[in-house]
């Protein structure tokens, strides 16, 4: 008989994890452990959770994100696997999430502290903290009007040095701004 590992229901409550995405074939031959009411699927091992569904982001009391598989697939529903060691604690006072700029992409995210890829440069915030800077950073690489109040020859430049001091020091954007 096979042995079922199955973790304790709460144990994914109140927590922040990035999964990676996987081919749907991955879980083929596997048996489903957990269906939501949400409709997205869990498979459970020894090694992680594995997981598919069509809504990735906040969920419940817990913010689960996907890192997708390039080339990006077209399918609604999405394969995300997770090691337990992937999951960490989430709530709403401790100054938990940091942020990663992709310059390239002009793309932000944020990512936990427990990480072991974070190496203790960027600001520490708390949920609703980390959730205004993004807003910030994402409108200072999306937009240009509000570099015109500003002399610069590159506005690329410009914009790496206002997103790097929001992520790496407690200046607020008006401070930032204002010693430009």
């Amino acid at each position: 008989m096979e042995k079922n590992f199955r973790p304790s229901p709460n144990s994914f409550k109140n927590t922040f994890c990035v999964f990676k995405e996987q081919h749907l074939d991955v879980v083929k031959g596997l048996r489903v452990q957990f269906q939501s009411k949400a409709g997205s699927t869990y498979y459970y091992s020894d090694l992680g959770m594995y997981r598919i569904s069509n809504h990735w982001g906040r969920l419940a009391n817990s913010k689960w994100r996907l890192i997708p598989l390039e080339p990006e697939t077209s399918s609604k529903f999405k394969l995300g696997f997770a090691s337990w060691d992937d999951f960490y604690p989430d709530n709403a006072v401790e100054q938990l999430y940091y942020l990663e700029v992709n310059y390239v992409s002009n793309t932000v995210n944020y990512q936990h502290k427990n990480n072991p890829s974070y190496d203790q440069k960027a600001i520490l915030r708390t949920s609703f903290e980390t959730t205004k800077k993004i807003k910030q950073i994402r409108n200072l690489l999306g937009l240009t009007s509000w570099a015109k109040y500003y002399d610069y020859e590159d506005i690329a430049v410009l914009r790496q040095k206002v997103v790097d001091q929001l992520v790496f020091t407690t200046k607020t954007l008006e401070e930032i701004k204002l010693e430009l």
